[in-house]
Order: C-alpha cells, then structure tokens, then sequence
C-alpha cells in the first residue's frame, strides 16, 4: 500500500513539473525530464502530449501516442483536441474513429472542432448520433452555432435543452450580444434572473458588454451595484468591461472612476480606459494613459496601439504619433496588420506619405484596409500614379477591392487632373464590378466634372443620378459655378440645396459672392436681406495650432485667446 502511494505521489509531482514546463514553454527540458522516467504512466504521457499539441509540435505529439504502452480514453481525447488545435480536422477525426472506447468528451470535443472548422452539418451529424448528452455537449453545439452566425438555431437549441446550467445562460447573452441582438441578450437575462440564477463572475462582463452595445444605461448601472455588493467589481474582465460600458454611454468621467477604485497592472483594464478616452474624442487624455502605461512597464497590445494612434492621428500630432511608433518599433508590433494601418493613417494624415509607405511596406499581412488606408492617403496626397500602381498590385495579390477602394481611385484622378481615367474606372467598376455605387462615389465623379470645367455635364449628371444627391455634393458644383463664374447654373443648384437645407450658410454666401464678382449688387443686398430674415448666421471657423504639445482650438474672430493673433 506504501509502495503504491508512493507511485501515485511520485506521477502526480511529474505531471505537476510537466505542467510547468507547458506553461512555460520550455519544452526540450519536458522532453528531456521525461526520459529520465523509468516507468511513463499514462497520465505523463497524456501531460506530455498536451504540452505537445498546445505548442503546435502536433507530431511530436503523435509519436509520443503511437509509443504508449496503453491508451486510456482520456489519452485518446487528448490526442484528438490535440490534432484539432494544430488545425489537423482530417487526422483528428480518423483517430476519433479509431477509438475503441468513446465518451462525452470525446463526442464534444469533435463537435466543437466541426464548428470551430464551419463544418456545421457534421457537426450536427456528430451530436444526433449521441445516445447520451449531458449539458457540455448542448453548450457547445449553442456556441458553436452562435461562432458560425447560425443564431436562430442556437436559439433552438437552448430552448429543447433538458437541462440548463449557468454556461448555457452566459453562452446565450454574449452569443447574442456577439451577433448584433444585444437587446435579446438582456431579456435572456431578465429570464434567467426571474428563474432565480445568479450570474457568477464569468457571466457579467458578457451581460455588462451587452449593457454596452445597447445603451442600457440604467440596467448597466444596477449591475454595477450588484456587483459591488458581491465584492468583484475589481477583477481584471469585469472591471474592463465597465469602464468599456461608461465610455460607450458617453461618461467617460466614470470609467476614470472605476479604473482609478482599484490598482491594476492588467493590459486589458488598462486599455479599456485609453480606448474609451479615444472613443469619447478625449484624445489628450488617451495619449497621458499611454504613457503612464509606458512608465509603469505595462506593455501595450495591439489595441492599446491602434487607440492611441486612432487619437495622434484626431489630433494631427505627428509628434506623438511618432513617440508611439518608437514603443511598436520595439514590441515588434510593426508587422501586425491593426497597428500597421493605424500607422498608415496616421502618418498619411499628418502629411507624411512617405512615412505611410514605409508603414505600409512594413506590414506582414496586408488586409483590405491596408490597402484601402494606403491608396486613400496616396489619393489625397495627389500621388495618382501612386495610387494606380498599388491597384495593381491589390489585384494580383486577389484582394477584392471595395466601395472604399473605388473612392481613393476616383479621388485620386480628380485631385490630379486625370478626368478621363477617373471616368474609366467609374464606368468599369459600376458596369463589371458587384461594388454598389454610393453618394460619395457619384460626388467625386461630379469633382471630376466640375474640376475639368464641365459645369451642363454635371448638372445633367447629377439630375440622372440613381440615388438622391446631397447638400456637400450640391455644394461642390455650386462652389466650381463660383469659380467659372456660372450664374445660371447656380441659382438652379441654390435652389436644389435649399430645398434639402433651407439654413444652409454657405449657399448664400456662395450667391452673394458670385453676384459680387459679376457686379449684381441688387442681388448681393437681395442674398443679404434674406439671410438676416432667416437668421441665418456664416459658420464659424476654427483654426488648430501646435504650441508646446498642445492643441488649443482658436475661433475665428475671437481675439481673447492668448495666441489668437497668431491666426
């Protein structure tokens, strides 16, 4: 009896060690550790073969398998998640028809990486062959129909569950809430709560997040009471989500406070709180919790990047935004896609389209925003034949271009003088593209018209339209009237924007300028006497200015800024 405690104690304190070393990764000394065993049981092999597939050496894990003396069902569930993790569905689904013995878990298991694949008829397959299901096996079809956007059938499913525990609740909230239905999910709530089941500590942040994306505003703050009451409000998920939920219901003052309630070293919570600094356009304040974050050695994850760039590029500092860039240059952050076009935004905002190519050449995997964010600022830049060298590119590479795309192409061959190639790509990409032309798309098409001074052409154009224009692109052929000195059309073009927007400053502005020019002063007194009847005042203009790091906004004709004399 000694002798067998003895055993059992000395395998519990190997898998212990193993244990470890898959948490650390420190794989070769398992490896080696592992030899030094005389007598391997099954519950170090399985350790072993989990510290394999977690670090994706799928076939080391394999031959580790294939080498046990005796395989139990736990040995055999592990082997099978294994291969699923590693991405191998093939394999793991041969081995899981090979079992001699299969439980709960091993039928589980292989639904959850049917779903996880988008094999969800398989998996569907898998779970009606069950003789016997327990609450996991229900939970995870649940999830997985919810991972694949399959909601009603997610809905079906909880509802012909035998048995429910608090997973199957909390699945229900934060699928719902995932899938854009965050109402339902706090009525699911609601339900749960009248059935007399608390929520535990993993079931809030899913049910604040929610509380979040619906603007609930009241039942968010009874939450936050209860879970006051219950002593957690400090945990790392629970208090990010709060501070997500204030700064989403535009009270950013009491994400501050619930962030500064408790102390906290996690990346998480402290992203939270520059991320709903940066939402609620408190950009100064966003860029100070980023360098606290710095100075406190909390190393910045690709969300804490990409908010504090969202905010040097709100606040064109091009200063700050290269103090950022120093902290991802040396994190390594330069080649991940969110924060390489954060980087390509900002710099290309700030001015500095060489800089944006350099970001942009920079990023490993180049996404569809990355392409779009660089052609765009190239666009804006007047960089045309920039631009038309990167389409180039993006449809080598297969990436589908998108309405974003066709909007930097066209902008692109206005902001140039390229008329003609700016018409082309219209017609090629409204005729033989599946891109749904939109009001900004027709608008540049009208810049380009009234830029080359074919005012009739774009009236005729804008009349045609499918799609009903608005005031900014009214405005646009209405400023290049201003320009080639077209009264005419003007004042059908007034008419048109008026009709839309009847307080509309710059319409009458516009007018009584165009008049000046042609010296129809009755008119100009006309366009003036009717602004006064309509109370309608000029809009204000601002100017930004960079003094010392900061950047106070300065209104036109208010001389009791300290700088203003400076405008």
């Amino acid at each position: 009896m000694g002798k067998m405690s003895f055993w059992r104690s000395r395998t519990t304190s190997f898998c212990r060690v193993i244990s470890d070393h898959i948490t650390y990764k420190k794989l070769c000394n398992s490896r080696r550790f592992f030899g030094t065993i005389s007598c391997s049981g099954v519950n170090v092999c399985t350790k072993l073969i989990n510290s394999h597939a977690k670090n994706g050496r799928l076939k080391d894990a394999l031959h580790l398998f294939d080498e046990m003396p005796f395989r139990d069902t736990i040995s055999w569930n592990s082997i099978v998640k294994g291969c699923l993790d590693c991405g191998n569905l093939t394999m793991a689904r041969n081995l899981f028809d090979e079992m001699p013995e299969r439980n709960v878990v091993s039928w589980t298991t292989m639904i959850s990486g049917y779903m996880r694949f988008g094999k969800v008829e398989v998996a569907e397959g898998l779970f009606k062959e069950m003789c016997f299901r327990d609450v996991a096996v229900w939970n995870s079809m649940i999830y997985g129909y919810f991972s694949n956007g399959r909601v009603c059938e997610a809905v079906k499913v909880f509802e012909e569950m035998p048995c429910r525990n608090i997973i199957s609740w909390t699945s229900m909230i934060s699928g719902l809430d995932q899938n854009g239905r965050s109402v339902d999910a706090l009525r699911i709530f609601k339900k749960m709560v009248g059935y007399g089941i608390e929520p535990t500590a993993s079931t809030f942040p899913c049910l604040i997040t929610a509380c979040a994306n619906s603007m609930a505003i009241e039942l968010g703050t009874q939450i936050h009471a209860r879970v006051v009451k219950l002593g957690c409000v400090g945990e790392e998920f629970i208090a990010s989500s709060f501070i997500t939920f204030y700064a989403n219901c535009k009270q950013p003052e009491n994400s501050s406070k619930i962030f500064k309630e408790n102390v906290h070293d996690s990346v998480v919570v402290w992203t939270s709180l520059l991320t709903g600094y940066s939402s609620n356009s408190k950009h100064s304040d966003a860029f100070a919790v980023f360098n606290d974050m710095i100075k406190l050695g909390i190393i910045p994850n690709e969300s804490s990047f990409t908010s504090v760039l969202n905010s040097c590029c709100a606040l064109m500092s091009l200063g700050k935004g290269q103090v950022v860039h120093a902290e991802v240059i040396k994190l390594g952050f330069e080649v991940s896609s969110f924060v390489g076009n954060s980087l390509v935004t900002l710099y290309s905002r700030c001015g500095s389209i060489l800089d944006a190519i350099k970001a942009f050449e920079r990023i490993k995997v180049k996404n569809l925003v990355s392409w779009n964010s660089i052609i765009v600022g190239s666009a804006h830049h007047g960089c045309a034949n920039c631009v038309f060298t990167l389409l180039a590119q993006i449809l080598r590479t297969g990436v589908e271009p998108d309405e974003i795309t066709l909007t930097g192409l066209l902008t692109a061959a206005s902001h140039s003088g390229m008329f003609l190639k700016g018409r082309q790509f219209f017609h090629f990409f409204s005729k033989y593209t599946l891109i749904k032309m939109n009001v900004q798309h027709y608008a540049c098409v009208v810049d380009i018209m009234c830029r080359s001074g074919e005012l009739d052409e774009a009236e005729d154009f804008i009349k045609n339209m499918p799609i009903k224009a608005n005031s900014p692109l009214l405005l646009n052929l209405l400023t290049a009237c201003q320009t080639h000195s077209n009264i005419e059309i003007a004042e059908r073009v007034s008419k048109y924007i008026l009709d839309l927007d009847p307080h509309c400053s710059a319409v009458y502005t516009l007018l009584s300028n165009l008049y000046a020019s042609a010296g129809r002063w009755s008119d100009v007194s006309r366009v003036r006497t009717q602004m006064k009847r309509g109370k309608i005042g000029k809009q204000e203009g601002w100017s930004w200015l960079h003094q010392h790091e900061e950047q106070p906004d300065v209104q036109s004709g208010n001389i009791s800024h300290p700088i203003a004399y400076l405008c």
